[in-house]
C-alpha cells in the first residue's frame, strides 16, 4: 500500500474514532444519566407518603440535630429521608416554649421556639380551602396550606431546596399567650368568641387580624434553617415592579436573558438554571410573587436558590400566570434532569403524587381538587413551552446537562 493511501486510510479511521466517541460514547453517557433519573423518580415515588411518627429509630440524636445535618450547599434535605416523618411529627407536636412576632416581611407570621430550642415560622390560616383569591396573581394574604403543598411539590420535583413544612393546630390561649413576648401579646384581641392576633409586619393591621376557631388556630410551621448557614438575599432578575403602568425590563425586552447571562452570578455556575427550575416550580403553584430570593452567604454563585416563602401560591386555580415562566421561555434552557422529571409526572401522575404526599399532614386535605387539577394542567403548559424552545433551537441547545455532586459529610 502506497504511503498516500495509508495516510488516507489513517485519516478515515481517525474520523470514525472521533465520530464514535462523540456520538456513541456521549449517547451512552446520556442514556445512563436518563436511567439514573428514572431510578431516582421511582425512589421518590416509593417514599412519597410520609407518616408522622413520634420516634426516631437507631439514633440518639434529636430530630432537630438530624434536620440540621441534612443541609448542604445544594440541598436542604437528602434524597433518602427515613427520619422525615419523625421530624415533621416533632414540628407538629413539640411544646412551644416561646412565641414572638415574625421576622421582617409584609405578611403576618409568628416565630416560635419549640422544645429543644428549634425555631419554626408559624403562618396562620386566613382562607378556607375553596376560597378563590381574585385580582393580581400576587394578591391576598399568605396561604398557610400553600407552604405545605409547595414543600411536597419540591420533594416530588426532586429539587430538595425548600425548608421542611408541616401543618399544625395550636391553641392560642393555652400554647401561645402564656409564652408570648410582650410585643406579640400586645397584638392579641377577641372577635366574637374567637381569639385573634395581627402581629407585626408591613401590612399587619389591627383591623385585619387572623382569627382562630375559638382558641384553636390552624396554620403551617416551617423549619428554620440552621444558623451555621446564614442567608444572603438577592433581587430576582425577573422580579416585578409592583407599580401600575411601569414594566420591568424583562416584560418588554425579549432579549433580556442575554443581558442576565452577562452578569454575576448568572454568567457561570448553576444559578441561572436554578432560576429556570424555580420558574417551573412557581408556575406550577401559581406563585407570581418571588421578587427576591435567598441563597447561602459567600457562596460565589454555587449555592442553591432556596425555595423560601411560597405562601402566595394556590390562590386561584383558574389563573395560569404565564409570565412566571419568562425565565424559561426567554432563556430557552432547562436541566435535563428537570425535563425528565416533568415528563415522568405527566398524564395525571403529578396530581396523584401531590395528593398522596400530603395525605398524612395534620391539616389534610391540604388543597382542594380544583388546585390539584390546575397543577396537572400547568405541567402541560410547561412541557409545551420547552417544546417550542426545542423546535426553535434544537434539543442540544435547550436541554442542559448539569448534575452537581452532593456531599453529606
Amino acid at each position: 500500500m502506497k504511503l498516500k493511501q495509508r495516510i488516507v486510510l489513517l485519516a478515515i479511521l481517525l474520523v470514525i474514532f472521533i465520530f464514535t466517541k462523540v456520538f456513541l460514547i456521549d449517547n451512552l453517557d446520556t442514556s445512563a444519566a436518563n436511567r439514573e433519573d428514572q431510578r431516582a423518580f421511582h425512589r421518590m415515588m416509593a417514599g412519597l407518603r410520609v407518616e408522622l411518627v413520634p420516634k426516631l429509630d437507631h439514633t440518639l440524636q434529636s430530630p432537630w440535630e438530624i434536620a440540621a445535618q441534612w443541609v448542604v450547599p445544594r440541598e436542604v434535605y437528602p434524597e433518602e429521608t427515613p427520619e422525615l416523618g419523625a421530624i415533621m411529627h416533632a414540628m407538629a407536636t413539640k411544646k412551644i416554649i416561646k412565641a414572638d412576632v415574625g421576622y421582617k416581611g409584609t405578611q403576618l407570621k409568628a416565630l416560635l421556639i419549640l422544645e429543644g430550642g428549634q425555631k419554626v415560622v408559624f403562618k396562620p390560616k386566613r382562607y378556607n380551602r375553596d376560597y378563590v383569591v381574585e385580582g393580581e396573581p400576587y394578591a391576598g394574604y399568605d396561604r398557610h396550606n400553600a407552604e405545605v403543598a409547595a414543600f411536597h411539590l419540591d420533594r416530588i420535583l426532586g429539587f430538595r431546596r425548600a425548608p421542611l413544612v408541616v401543618g399544625r393546630f395550636v391553641n392560642l390561649r393555652t400554647e401561645i399567650k402564656p409564652v408570648a413576648t410582650e410585643q406579640l401579646l400586645s397584638t392579641f384581641l377577641t372577635v366574637g368568641n374567637n381569639t385573634c392576633f395581627y402581629g407585626k409586619c408591613y401590612y399587619c393591621r389591627e383591623t385585619e387580624p387572623a382569627c382562630a376557631d375559638g382558641d384553636t388556630m390552624e396554620g403551617s410551621v416551617t423549619l428554620w434553617l440552621p444558623d451555621v448557614w446564614p442567608l444572603q438575599k438577592h433581587r430576582h432578575p425577573w422580579g416585578r415592579t409592583y407599580r401600575e403602568g411601569k414594566l420591568a425590563r424583562w416584560e418588554y425586552d425579549e432579549s433580556y436573558c442575554d443581558a442576565v447571562k452577562k452578569t454575576s452570578p448568572y454568567d457561570s455556575g448553576p444559578r441561572l438554571l436554578d432560576i429556570i427550575d424555580t420558574a417551573v416550580f412557581d408556575y406550577l403553584i401559581g406563585n407570581a410573587d418571588r421578587h427576591h430570593y435567598e441563597s447561602f452567604q459567600d457562596d460565589e454563585g454555587a449555592s442553591m436558590l432556596i425555595l423560601l416563602d411560597n405562601a402566595k401560591s394556590f390562590g386561584n386555580p383558574s389563573l395560569d400566570e404565564r409570565s412566571i415562566l419568562a425565565p424559561l421561555y426567554q432563556c430557552c434552557i432547562i436541566r435535563v434532569s428537570t425535563w425528565n422529571r416533568l415528563n415522568y409526572l405527566k398524564n395525571g401522575v403529578l396530581k396523584s403524587a401531590l395528593k398522596s404526599a400530603m395525605a398524612h399532614d395534620p391539616i389534610s386535605p391540604v388543597l382542594s381538587d380544583p388546585h390539584l387539577d390546575a397543577v396537572d394542567q400547568r405541567l402541560l403548559s410547561i412541557l409545551a413551552t420547552v417544546k417550542q424552545c426545542t423546535d426553535q433551537f434544537g434539543m442540544d441547545a435547550v436541554l442542559v446537562e448539569d448534575r452537581m455532586p452532593l456531599s453529606h459529610l
